[in-house]
């Protein structure tokens, strides 16, 4: 089947195929989502298919890594369907211009941005379908079609009483012309929106017939695992497979670009073979890497000008008159995405075309890629996405890395191929967020409040290099280093945020919630410690420090009030911060002790303003996925090298937050009139300066690096 602009007739003869039944088949416009305003009708067919039994299938654009989009997207188009929500269920898109991001003009799942792109979107989609249902049912009764109305999956005539089921409807719904006058729902007639909703996801996940992208098994095909160097940018000098070749079950040994892959009949015995292969390694400069020398690099870059990424005023000058001033150094590591489900991808290779089976967030980057590696078209590589076992980013690898190694393997095994790899492939050789060091000078007058800031920041960009360089990297400044920090609300009229972007051969790309996972912990503790040095509450400060229409204000005053700040707890203390992304508004409150050293987080309370709400459960569960895995980072994550060697490999050095460790976690939801934002990502950035915020409220030290565990 060719995904790339199927005709009519094709997605029609497909689509019934799959589904034993009719779809409502509209003219797909050659050029996607990309050529279509706003303001015009989008085509339903690419996303709703409705067959005789009455049955509603929503195609889905977005990847499902846990954050609920199999229920929320399918919400948008259903409540302007007026659809039977009992009937519906859901399928990933195949990948197509149709199927592309409306902002970013490539299929992708990222930024927590699948609501705010697909908001007016899919609503149209479902209004265009419902209007082509109701002219079907008064075209087949003879009456006006403003005597018609939708609900619940059937269309009734007022006058008589009469109705149709949609499935009934279906085929002579699909010769009808694409209405030009969509008008979508005022919000205060919204039956779905809004509502709690369980999640589609839920019954085959609990019951075990999710498919994710390890589940994908072909007939007789090998799997593949593959040696890599051990340091970032070796390469192989020579090597030895004899021992290898001799283990039971290995089809075939074969040097790739980034290693040596060994195909077997099965996971074990590729990697038995593996750990028997001998091979000397050209480690070139990333073998003389450690984390104690980048630590001292840094900081001593981090007490230099830099590239300016904001400028008010003067903070040298405002500085030199202030009337107290305070100077603090932060720290904050590699880190690893660690996702529960390794990476895996399956790769068919046939002649003249290709069927990729994986968990990924950039289908059109990943086809592509493959395509070129191959030898084939764009249109000649199908993808099928599957669940994602955790995805945080890593699974949006700019240069497509994990696909482009599986295409190697197939090129080199000249047919289909299984690439899996293990936990520790990942920890030790995979791309991580960027180490960053930060120096900062603050300074306040004698009424408390800041007259000076200057921030250096010192890091790695995760866009230099790839296809996002000229559109995010200006003027030497990555925005996505500078986020949350060139950006802060606070009113501070002379203000410096500089960058230091040192080249290093460590792969790095986006971690959950990106930049502002390290910029949130040093501006939010760096206001507290103005709060402090002011003599004021750290909420009272905040507040008077922020402009009086900010919507920080909000979501600040409803954590603070929810978690009792100001009372007293016997033997522990409340820290609180507050930060945008992604353009939500999140306040944390951590509830913390110290015991022999070591933090316990009791309970989190968090307020967010994402906008209007699509389905509350899904931000209360974004936000409490959000929290424990900061939370994670905070107190125990930590990526280090030493002689170019990753020293952490798994779970048991690289730990997750355990159950022990949970704290009791309160979402609430300031619901207020802006278009919804994004969720998946803006509550990992406040737990971390929180934490730190509380242990200092405790015990009167200022924790600056993370993770904070080992300093408390």
């Amino acid at each position: 089947m060719k995904l790339e602009n199927p005709s009519r007739r094709e997605f029609i003869k497909h689509s019934s195929a799959l589904i034993g039944g009719l779809v409502i088949a509209f003219h797909l416009p050659e050029k996607g989502f990309a050529a279509v305003r706003s303001d015009k009708v989008y085509p339903p067919n690419a996303f709703i298919r409705i067959a005789k039994d009455d049955s509603i299938t929503i195609v889905v654009n977005k990847s499902e890594m846990g954050q609920g989009v199999y229920t929320s997207l399918p919400m948008l188009i259903c409540e302007e369907l007026e659809a039977d929500w009992n009937r519906v269920s859901v399928e990933s898109a195949p990948v197509a211009p149709v199927y592309n991001h409306t902002v970013l003009g490539m299929q992708l799942t990222g930024g927590s941005s699948s609501i705010p792109s697909s908001w007016e979107q899919l609503r149209r989609v479902g209004a265009a379908a419902r209007i082509m249902l109701t002219r079907a049912a008064a075209e087949k009764w003879g009456v006006p079609e403003s005597e018609c109305k939708a609900e619940e999956g059937f269309v009734i005539h007022a006058g008589s009483g009469r109705k149709m089921s949609y499935g009934e409807l279906a085929e002579e719904a699909s010769s009808l012309p694409l209405p030009h006058d969509v008008r979508l729902k005022d919000r205060k007639d919204f039956k779905l929106i809004g509502k709690p909703v369980k999640r589609l996801d839920t019954p085959e996940k609990v019951n075990g017939t999710a498919q994710f992208g390890l589940d994908v098994y072909l007939p007789g095909i090998p799997t593949v695992l593959v040696a890599r160097s051990p340091v970032f940018g070796g390469r192989i000098k020579r090597f030895d497979a004899s021992d290898a070749k001799a283990v039971p079950g290995v089809e075939g040994i074969y040097q790739i670009p980034t290693g040596v892959a060994v195909a077997a009949s099965g996971f074990w015995p590729a990697k038995t073979a593996r750990d028997l292969l001998k091979i000397e390694w050209e480690e070139g400069e990333g073998g003389r890497l450690s984390t104690e020398k980048m630590r001292s690099d840094y900081a001593a870059l981090a007490r230099t000008k830099g590239m300016v990424a904001r400028k008010d005023g003067d903070a040298e000058k405002a500085l030199q008159k202030a009337y107290k001033s305070v100077s603090a150094e932060y720290e904050v590591p590699y880190l690893a995405h660690a996702a529960m489900e390794p990476l895996n991808v399956v790769v068919d290779l046939k002649p003249g075309r290709c069927a990729i089976w994986t968990g990924t967030q950039l289908q059109t980057m990943d086809r592509n890629t493959a395509a070129k590696i191959l030898g084939l078209e764009p249109d000649q590589v199908e993808v099928h996405t599957m669940f994602l076992g955790g995805g945080f980013g890593r699974r949006a690898n700019p240069h497509s890395d994990f696909v482009a190694e599986a295409a190697h393997v197939a090129k080199a095994v000249g047919g289909p191929v299984k690439v899996v790899w293990t936990r520790e492939d990942d920890m030790k050789g995979g791309y991580y967020r960027p180490m960053w060091s930060d120096h900062i000078v603050a300074a306040i007058s004698e009424d408390g409040k800041p007259v000076s800031w200057r921030h250096v920041i010192v890091g790695q960009s995760i866009i230099a290099g790839t296809m996002f360089e000229s559109k995010m990297i200006k003027n030497g400044v990555d925005m996505t280093s500078v986020e949350g920090a060139a950006t802060m609300p606070y009113l501070i009229p002379n203000l410096e945020v500089d960058l230091h972007s040192p080249v290093e051969v460590v792969p790095v790309q986006w971690w959950r919630s990106v930049g502002h996972s390290h910029t949130a912990f040093v501006v939010e503790t760096m206001v507290d410690e103005l709060a402090a040095l002011a003599g004021r509450d750290p909420v009272a400060y905040r507040l008077e420090i922020l402009p009086g229409d900010s919507r920080y204000r909000g979501v600040l005053q409803l954590a603070a009030e929810k978690a009792g700040w100001g009372k007293t707890i016997p033997g522990r203390s409340l820290g609180i911060a507050v930060h945008k992304s992604f353009e939500s508004y999140v306040a944390e409150v951590a509830e913390v002790s110290v015991l022999d050293g070591k933090i316990r987080v009791h309970r989190v309370v968090a307020a967010v303003d994402c906008g209007l709400v699509v389905n509350p459960e899904g931000v209360r569960s974004q936000l409490e996925s959000a929290i424990v895995f900061g939370l994670s980072a905070a107190l125990h994550g930590e990526i280090t090298l030493e002689n170019g060697r990753v020293n952490q490999s798994n779970f048991n050095d690289y730990r997750p937050l355990r159950l022990s460790e949970m704290p009791e976690i309160e979402v609430h939801i300031l619901n207020s009139g802006h278009p919804p934002t994004g969720i998946g990502e803006p509550g990992t950035p406040p737990i971390g300066p929180a934490v730190a915020n509380a242990v200092f409220s405790l015990t009167g030290k200022r924790l600056r690096k993370m993770p904070l565990q080992n300093l408390a």
